[in-house]
């Protein structure tokens, strides 16, 4: 922590004058600071063993070992690998506030730094959420902390926030493990956040700076298809076959072809995979398989880009004289774009401007970026649907999220400082009876009720063969 009576120490009091740093911030602060290696070793750990969504056993394994080294109460297996970790279980009818960290990690085998046995990489920034909820549970659980929060926290670990394998998540549905296919959206339906009132959710950026965005994401729903022909010999007697790769090629193409007709203002994204394109090169391939998501930026959107899509997929087995089976799955909620709220802007500004000590240690940037739109899509969108969700984005990676080149290059912004956000914006919205927290839920009309978004997702299940 920087010295407060120091050269440094002073411009850093000068700043944090302004908005008010008070003694219980000056401990949280000084506690992840003297628990920056701690919470560093733990981001890369996780970052080197990155596991898959609903997989994700290991991962949640540590995450749940270490709030029990803290003394805190947990629950595990929630939604196959969730934990919920509790600190002030006395205090949650006042006001219940979740910092969510998301388990699993993203197929990429090439990244430097996969996980070999499960082909998983963190180039999503996941370890760095998972971090920083553990940042915030040393301060926060410090007896002199929590002592002055007016509420309770839950330290949420959330499955397969990253929507692939489908088929895969297709199983477990049919095993009676799962409904949906996004962790949120499972965790919402069981009921595990009905003990939560609203949450902090964090992601990292490709960037220098700390960052909160004003945008809107897609949503989008899954879709597999699966194509039936006839097998024969490709060579010897071809006419005797039905070529279910040639099936598909056509719905591709047919797909292809309804792009003109999607609205620009829809945000629409298909992008379809195979994931079986046959069996054997001399035989006919009597079965294919077809993953893709189907992203717009509104419900009904969604509804016209799912329909014209399997109409596309339907064309190319009548064509070919094929058999096709479509099986759709509820995926995850558009965003709702939301100002950033304010006590979480000073905790971000707070930590920006107070350093762990490290070397090379440098003070952060905040921006608030002007409102804008992502194609892509999270579960954060669902969760927002119930509830009030307040989210930052801290920098310290480059290369591009998603891809194979991919790397944390600043582990004092990614994790630590992650850490500190997450604990001053906690204990920003639960001090002093929780006025914040509790104005912020008497302002906030979520769009659904529960039930409602439950009835949704149920009405988006359905398998259809032509």
């Amino acid at each position: 922590m920087a010295d407060l009576n120091g050269e440094q120490g002073s411009e850093a009091k000068t700043a944090a004058d302004k908005i008010n740093l008070d003694r219980t911030e000056e401990r949280i602060l000084k506690i992840i600071d003297e628990n920056a290696e701690e919470i560093i070793a733990f981001a890369r750990d996780i970052y080197t063993h990155g596991e898959l969504g609903y997989k994700e056993f290991e991962t949640s394994r540590k995450f749940a070992g270490f709030m029990k080294r803290l003394g805190l109460e947990v629950e595990e297996g929630l939604a196959v690998t969730g934990v919920k970790s509790y600190l002030n279980l006395t205090k949650k009818d006042n006001v219940s506030l979740a910092l969510i960290g998301e388990l699993d990690a993203l197929r990429i085998p090439e990244h430097k730094c996969a996980n070999r046995d499960t082909q998983a990489a963190h180039c999503c920034g996941h370890n760095a959420q998972l971090a920083g909820v553990i940042g915030a549970a040393i301060a926060l659980s410090a007896p002199e902390v929590a002592d002055k929060l007016d509420g309770q926290v839950v330290f949420f670990a959330v499955p397969a926030e990253e929507y692939g394998e489908i088929e895969f998540k297709n199983s477990l549905k049919q095993q009676g493990k799962i409904r949906y296919g996004g962790g949120k959206c499972e965790l919402i339906r069981i009921g595990a956040f009905d003990d939560i009132d609203l949450s902090i959710a964090h992601h990292i950026s490709c960037s220098d700076d700390i960052t909160f965005h004003r945008k809107s994401n897609n949503g989008f729903v899954s879709k597999v298809i699966k194509y039936k022909g006839r097998a024969s010999h490709a060579a010897g007697a071809p006419e005797n076959g039905v070529n279910a790769l040639n099936a598909a090629s056509l719905g591709l193409s047919a797909l292809a072809y309804q792009r003109e007709t999607f609205k620009d203002d829809d945000h629409v994204r298909v992008h379809p995979i195979i994931t079986k394109g046959g069996n054997l090169v001399n035989v006919v391939p009597d079965e294919v398989v077809i993953e893709t998501l189907v992203r717009a930026s509104g419900i009904d959107a969604i509804l016209d880009a799912a329909e014209k899509t399997d109409r596309a997929f339907r064309a190319g087995a009548l064509a070919i004289g094929a058999k096709v089976e479509i099986e759709t799955m509820p995926g995850y909620l558009p965003t709702i774009p939301q100002e950033p709220e304010p006590e979480l802007v000073d905790a971000a500004r707070l930590a920006a401007v107070f350093g762990s000590g490290l070397e090379g240690r440098k003070a952060y940037n905040v921006v608030i970026e002007e409102p804008n739109y992502s194609g892509g899509s999270t579960d954060v969108g669902d969760l927002q649907h119930i509830q009030p969700v307040l989210v930052f984005n801290t920098g310290g990676a480059k290369g591009g999220l998603h891809s194979a080149v991919y790397e944390i290059t600043d582990e004092e912004l990614a994790y630590v400082t992650t850490a500190r956000i997450f604990a001053l914006g906690a204990y920003r919205l639960l001090r002093d009876g929780a006025v914040k927290a509790k104005e912020i839920l008497n302002n906030y009309t979520p769009p659904l009720t529960k039930e409602q978004y439950i009835d949704y997702m149920e009405s988006m299940i359905k398998r259809e063969t032509y």
